[in-house]
């Protein structure tokens, strides 16, 4: 049987395990922050689909430096043991009456971010369709709870109606762009949006 390249470990996996981080995702997120700076210490941060936590480690760490919030929603609870005292885990659909309500309660944040991504089926269309569900609602609740001069990055699969969204960022933002980081795999059609100073 053939092995996915998925399968095997990359240099990417095999450095986020040797410095403590559940997932390669990481640093993704260090790239996006180390040329775009969207967050700073003293941040209050949203971290939407953030299981299994490597976007909120990374932002305790690196980021917000212990000086800060950090409010993580996902459906799974966080890999870390122990979790941050900066961070606010929350579990549950992000979207949803029960879970939203809370999310804007401990608001509103200097920045949003999210790596969210549907269970993916192998269908690209379903596939992107729901991933451009999750990227608008992302974009929504910044619309309602993100600071003026907050920044946003979103995960969307290409083909997921990212031009439309990025439209709707360009009112919001003072600068919005698409921007793949070099620790997604190549095979990926995922691709990140920024949007920068809120207006």
């Amino acid at each position: 049987m053939a092995v996915s390249r998925r399968d095997k470990a990359d240099f990417y996996t095999k450095k986020a395990h040797s410095e403590g981080y559940p997932a390669r995702s990481v640093y993704k997120l260090e790239e996006i922050n180390q040329t775009h700076k969207l967050i700073k210490p003293g941040d209050t941060v949203l971290d939407v689909g953030a299981a299994p936590g490597s976007w909120t480690l990374y932002t305790h760490r690196c980021l917000i430096k212990g000086n800060g919030k950090i409010v993580s929603c996902d459906l799974n609870p966080l890999s870390l043991d122990p979790v941050p005292p900066t961070v606010i885990e929350i579990t549950g659909d992000a979207f949803s009456k029960e879970i939203r309500p809370r999310l804007v309660a401990e608001g509103p944040y200097d920045a949003i971010i999210s790596d969210a991504a549907p269970m993916t089926t192998g269908n690209r269309i379903v596939d992107t369709t729901r991933s451009e569900y999750l990227a608008e609602q992302v974009t929504i609740l910044a619309e309602e709870h993100l600071k003026p001069h907050g920044n946003m990055v979103i995960k969307i699969f290409q083909g997921g109606g990212e031009q439309e969204i990025l439209k709707k960022m360009r009112t919001m933002f003072a600068k919005a762009k698409a921007f793949k980081p070099k620790a997604s795999r190549d095979d990926s059609f995922e691709i990140f949006l920024i949007g920068l100073d809120r207006k």
